[in-house]
């Protein structure tokens, strides 16, 4: 396990001192050069509670319609159609390469949850992959809105194994954080985040995943996929991985964040995950190479 300080333990507050090797930046300024990286151009800037909030959430919070039998029977449908999707863009790529998954086994033997954290375009096998890591302890999260609307994510994310937090129909980053905190310290429950999502800018890591591993004392997982061939849909270039793509994941080691940190120390921390989540991407792609 690493500590993002450089220090053995959580509760300690001392300057980060950031572990990416030199060709790893060199790759990641090349890899932006070429355009490989997502450019973070104008986004329309709205709260979105730091970037805690996933997609589903942002998507079905805003609805008072009731669930009605005819809305019910709709879902029932919709829900085995969504998972088959799922299940067929999963199973026509081939995954050659998954490293660093000991590093959840680690964590995994310390407490009972982390805070798995990917890029929102890498989430269909990040997703994946930690969904195969069940039998293994890991319980995945999603917060979801408790709306009507939102029961229809809510049921796709039961029928692949995904435990749903049904968070606060409130839009605050609060309220979201507390859910989170809920699911990581009471139910044991892993949740996952995209700390960029679901707004953007792309590839900008937003504080909230820092501001919850500093009061929950879990780790942040960050992870990282890359595809031999893909399309690339949204304004984050979206990755879904194409026929026949041989796929490469790579886990980072566990981050501690320690309490005490004042607002330039919490950016300090933000940067370098968000570093991290950079150099797992670079690390992936080499290994489809």
């Amino acid at each position: 396990m690493v500590w993002i300080d450089g220090k053995s333990g959580p509760g300690t507050d001392a300057k980060a001192s950031l572990t990416i090797s030199p060709a790893e930046k060199s790759a990641i300024s090349a890899l932006a050069e070429c355009g490989a990286l997502p450019d973070n151009g104008p986004v329309p800037k709205e709260p979105d509670g730091g970037g805690l909030r996933n997609t589903i959430y942002e998507q079905q919070t805003r609805s008072g319609r009731r669930l009605t039998a005819s809305r019910l029977l709709l879902y029932r449908v919709l829900v085995p159609l969504a998972r088959g999707l799922l299940r067929v863009v999963w199973g026509w790529s081939r995954v050659v390469s998954i490293v660093g998954t000991e590093h959840i086994t680690a964590s995994l033997g310390t407490a009972p949850s982390f805070i798995p954290v990917y890029w929102h375009q890498h989430q269909v096998f990040c997703v994946k992959h930690l969904l195969d890591l069940r039998a293994d302890g890991v319980k995945l999260g999603f917060l979801i809105s408790p709306s009507v609307d939102g029961e229809l994510g809510a049921m796709i994310v039961r029928s692949v194994g995904g435990e749903v937090i049904r968070g606060s129909s409130s839009h605050t980053g609060a309220r979201a954080l507390r859910d989170y905190y809920q699911a990581l310290s009471r139910d044991g429950v892993s949740p996952a985040i995209t700390p960029d999502g679901p707004r953007g800018p792309p590839w900008k890591v937003k504080p909230g995943a820092v501001l919850l591993a500093q009061l929950s004392q879990r780790p942040i997982i960050p992870m990282a996929y890359a595809a031999s061939r893909a399309w690339k849909i949204k304004w984050d270039k979206f990755v879904i991985p194409k026929p026949l793509a041989r796929v490469a994941i790579a886990v980072g080691e566990p981050v501690y964040i320690p309490k005490g940190l004042d607002a330039a120390g919490l950016e300090q921390h933000q940067a370098d995950v968000e570093l991290r989540l950079k150099a797992l991407f670079v690390q992936a792609r080499n290994a489809l190479k």
